[in-house]
């Protein structure tokens, strides 16, 4: 019942950005804390940024902070992951996902992914 899109991502050179976004079906938007995860080929899944249901809390991770921001619009439905500064080692796909409660840094608390969105970062 909870649908998960992301959008935004492409193919992008270094130094460069891209906001990628991820849409919420149905009425629990705003119930949900919100993360972003990224998986490089032949990695695993990875923790990006997370954000708390009201926007007020947020999580970077060390490797992207200082050029990645994490946002959300709950009258939209929908949560933004700002890429500025981008780098080769960013290439991956980037899934959203949701939970119930606080903020994680764990792929296994959240209940909700969407079918990610490929950012490509090339020199």
């Amino acid at each position: 019942q909870v649908q998960l899109v992301e959008s935004g991502g492409g193919l992008v050179q270094v130094g460069g950005s891209l906001r990628l976004s991820c849409a919420v079906s149905g009425r629990i938007f705003s119930t949900t804390a919100m993360g972003w995860f990224r998986q490089a080929a032949g990695k695993e899944r990875e923790f990006v940024a997370a954000i708390s249901r009201s926007g007020m809390i947020t999580n970077l991770s060390d490797s992207v902070k200082g050029r990645f921001t994490i946002s959300r619009d709950n009258t939209k439905n929908t949560v933004y992951l700002r890429m500025n500064s981008l780098k080769p080692e960013d290439t991956a796909v980037y899934y959203c996902a949701a939970k119930w409660g606080t903020t994680a840094m764990l792929p296994d608390e959240y209940e909700h992914w969407g079918q990610g969105t490929q950012v490509t970062v090339s020199s």
